[in-house]
């Protein structure tokens, strides 16, 4: 944080499950917060990352050095408020300068109860991770006028320590949609903001399992009437609404103990109807047909990684977030790859060869990140209209 701000804002210490502790300044809510850190290497894009449900029970480490440079505003979010259990960065700017901002960072992690720290160096942390792996970590953030002491870092090494593991756990019921409910908001244009859809041509049941907006409004975009429902939702109740495909969603967790999303993805996949997975749903695909999925060493996460498109031989520039992926030696003969990382070769792409039904590891709705995979829903509206002509 720059000097001239240090005076303004209380203490704060992050504390790892190792026992190594960072002493920092609170830029948010005071109190403690405890989760799984992770890096995340994207340049732009907090606001988004922060609300990002795949975020639930993390602590993001971003390790571009000047974060809330632009400030906040009410549109650039990817859900109904911060799902980011904390936030980490190195510097805090003087001033905050965008023409669309409606307040500071600061204001907006205080106003939302998050908890975060700022002033530490995030190279050394970064790097920790890197080598170590993802781990748990707590940070405490003072009052004004308090001081930092040993049983301050003792509190926070002993909740890091206690925290359960990102492994097992089924995040995905946490951030879900309690209801169903309708979705026309399309993506946001220069000068215009977020349009509303008019002409829907195909009906999409959307399954929340943490599902990013800018995901929805992808869909609405590309003249699809959306239905998200609830992360349960039995498949019988998703095939009763006679969708043209259905949507498998983004979310948080590990996904094997996800065996209800497992069932009804095996189910509607295997009644024919056209069906799309990103990230978590990229992930229950793979299961739900006999694959198996591993806990990665520190996840990736950040807008920068080449994934190569193995039917064309395009490289591509994606965003990703996510600590869990599909282990390439455990696909069954009805799988096919599509993508993978260049990055460290793991699986980024799934195909059925005898059902329509594909998936994808990263973040193609790019909030943030590059637009380089948007073809991605354009694939699924035409395999839709394939199977809308073929039942015709």
């Amino acid at each position: 944080m720059l000097a001239s701000l240090q005076a303004k804002f209380p203490p704060a210490l992050l504390a790892l499950a190792d026992g190594t502790v960072f002493t920092g300044q609170a830029i948010g809510a005071a109190g403690m917060t405890v989760g799984e850190v992770v890096f995340n290497t994207a340049m732009t894009g907090y606001q988004e990352i922060l609300t990002d449900p795949s975020y639930c029970q993390q602590i993001v480490t971003l390790t571009y050095p000047h974060i809330g440079n632009y400030g906040v505003n009410a549109e650039d979010v990817e859900g109904a408020r911060v799902q980011a259990a904390g936030l980490v960065i190195k510097d805090l700017p003087l001033l905050a300068s965008n023409f669309r901002s409606s307040e500071t960072l600061p204001q907006y992690l205080a106003r939302q109860g998050t908890v975060a720290i700022a002033g530490l160096d995030t190279r050394k942390l970064t790097r920790l991770l890197r080598t170590q792996g993802a781990q748990n970590g707590a940070v405490l953030a003072l009052d004004p006028g308090e001081s930092l002491s040993a049983e301050h870092a003792q509190k926070a090494l002993a909740a890091a320590r206690s925290a359960p593991s990102m492994a097992g756990l089924d995040l995905a019921q946490k951030v879900s949609a309690a209801k169903p409910y309708g979705w026309t908001q399309t993506e946001w244009q220069p000068g215009s903001g977020y349009g509303t859809q008019q002409e829907p041509q195909f009906s999409v049941v959307a399954y929340d399992f943490g599902v990013k907006y800018n995901i929805l409004r992808m869909l609405a975009a590309r003249g699809c009437k959306v239905t998200v429902v609830p992360a349960q939702t039995p498949a019988a109740d998703v095939l009763a609404m006679k969708p043209d495909g259905v949507f498998l969603s983004n979310g948080p967790g590990d996904p094997q103990p996800c065996d209800y999303a497992i069932a009804a993805t095996r189910e509607i996949v295997e009644a024919g109807v056209p069906a799309f997975g990103i990230c978590l749903g990229h992930q229950l695909m793979a299961l739900a047909f006999g694959a198996r999925t591993f806990k990665m060493k520190f996840g990736h996460h950040g807008a920068n990684h080449p994934v190569k498109d193995l039917q064309t031989g395009r490289v591509i520039i994606t965003s990703q977030n996510h600590g869990f992926a599909v282990d390439a030696a455990t696909l069954p003969a009805n799988l096919r790859a599509t993508h993978i990382s260049l990055f460290d070769g793991t699986l980024q792409g799934l195909e059925r060869t005898d059902r329509p039904a594909f998936c994808f590891q990263g973040h193609p709705e790019a909030s943030p990140g590059p637009h380089d995979c948007a073809y991605l829903f354009d694939r699924f509206t035409a395999s839709m209209r394939q199977a809308r002509q073929a039942a015709a």
